[in-house]
């Protein structure tokens, strides 16, 4: 098919009145609004909304009742489908805790999901987050999933994958970690820093390492402690002091209130954050109560408030936020929208070293586009230049 997505404004570096010509799933050229068209392109219009690339979740669990720990073709379909309504056109299915055995699952699920004609988002590899993380900063992970690195295990996981682990959340304090380094560089595997007690010193050389990435950003990570009566800095300090330490927010206005958005915003440069959902099955959904993990081995969560809670409302059990509440919440906060596209299109794939031709309105990109209108209501998804959601 060929279309002519009419009348919007585009956001790249800036927002600009102009049309876009897609052709063979290629974006083929930006054109002035008032140009004429050739008769074979039907027209999309997008007047009064704004034309965006696609956007890229580079951390998300589920959506639409499924989550990828199930290890189905189907829940990864349905998962996708729920986000691609929101404007995610590409995706990094992401792995929680667990034993060999159900990561295994999922990541078989995975497998068959690629070949799976319903799934119309791009499936960008996996991201397992765990299960080699900190017992005290676990988060809503299961603490008899947590572990020490064991190069058997990996080996085996990473084997069974046939490459398609793109990205691997671990804690660098963990014994095994400088192993385990070496091991992703040469499977191409970028890596993380997640649920990690690591204070300052120990981040500086997980950097040295490879670890170049923080996960979920202010969320089970360490910051300021005492040790002998000597403050020392966390976690959380090195994501501000390292400059070429790239760091993800959910910027669903809970997991970061707003008044620490605009902190993150003003301390860490713009081209170092990306935008992530971290989001769980109940997301695009209506319902109280759900569960985060496999439906074999479920963690009952309640959801209210906009956000997943443990059932003791003692901590975050991943968000339900969509991609178009993201850039909501950053508009706001007084984020220009470029800004705020761009930290969900270009950066994520930059910091997971994606060599794909996606995340820009440019001549020759793949056509994975959103339109949407001033209140970020999403309006029409295309993937790969056909529809694949209406409104």
């Amino acid at each position: 098919m060929k279309y002519r997505i009419h009348g919007g404004s585009l956001v790249t570096d800036t927002v600009e009145r102009a049309d876009l010509l897609i052709s063979d799933g290629k974006i083929e050229a930006i054109i002035p609004t008032d140009a004429p068209s050739p008769r074979e392109y039907e027209i999309i219009d997008a007047v009064g909304c704004y034309v965006s690339a696609g956007f890229v979740d580079i951390h998300q669990h589920g959506g639409g009742g499924a989550d990828y720990m199930d290890g189905r073709a189907e829940d990864f379909y349905l998962a996708t489908s729920a986000h691609l309504a929101h404007g995610t056109t590409s995706v990094m299915p992401t792995l929680l805790s667990a034993d060999t055995e159900g990561l295994m699952r999922a990541i078989g699920g995975y497998k068959a999901a690629l070949s799976d004609p319903r799934i119309k988002a791009n499936l960008l590899g996996i991201h397992i987050e765990g299960p080699y993380i900190s017992p005290k900063q676990a988060g809503a992970q299961k603490p008899e999933h947590i572990r020490k690195f064991n190069p058997e295990e990996y080996t085996a996981i990473a084997d069974f994958a046939e490459g398609n682990i793109r990205r691997w959340s671990v804690a660098p304090e963990v014994e095994g970690a400088a192993d385990f380094a070496k091991f992703a560089e040469k499977r191409g595997i970028a890596l993380s820093i997640a649920h990690s007690d690591a204070d300052l010193d120990t981040a500086r050389e997980a950097f040295r390492l490879g670890y170049r990435h923080i996960t979920h950003f202010y969320s089970c990570i360490s910051t300021v402690t005492r040790r002998n009566g000597y403050r020392v800095a966390g976690l959380l300090e090195a994501g501000y002091l390292m400059d070429g330490m790239d760091v993800e927010i959910i910027a669903d206005g809970s997991h970061i209130p707003p008044d620490l958005l605009r902190y993150v915003m003003k301390f860490k440069s713009s081209e170092r954050i990306a935008l992530i959902t971290d989001a769980m099955r109940a997301a695009g959904q209506s319902v109280s109560e759900s569960f985060l993990g496999s439906a074999l081995d479920p963690l009952p969560v309640i959801v209210e408030d906009g956000v997943a809670k443990l059932t003791d409302r003692s901590a975050f059990a991943g968000s339900v936020a969509t991609a178009d509440m993201l850039i909501k919440t950053m508009l706001k906060i007084d984020t220009p929208l470029p800004v705020a596209v761009k930290m969900l299109t270009v950066n994520p794939l930059r910091m997971m070293k994606l060599d794909v031709n996606k995340g820009l309105l440019k001549a020759g990109y793949d056509a994975d586009v959103c339109i949407f209108d001033e209140g970020i209501n999403v309006k029409a998804v295309l993937v790969m230049g056909e529809v694949a959601y209406r409104a």
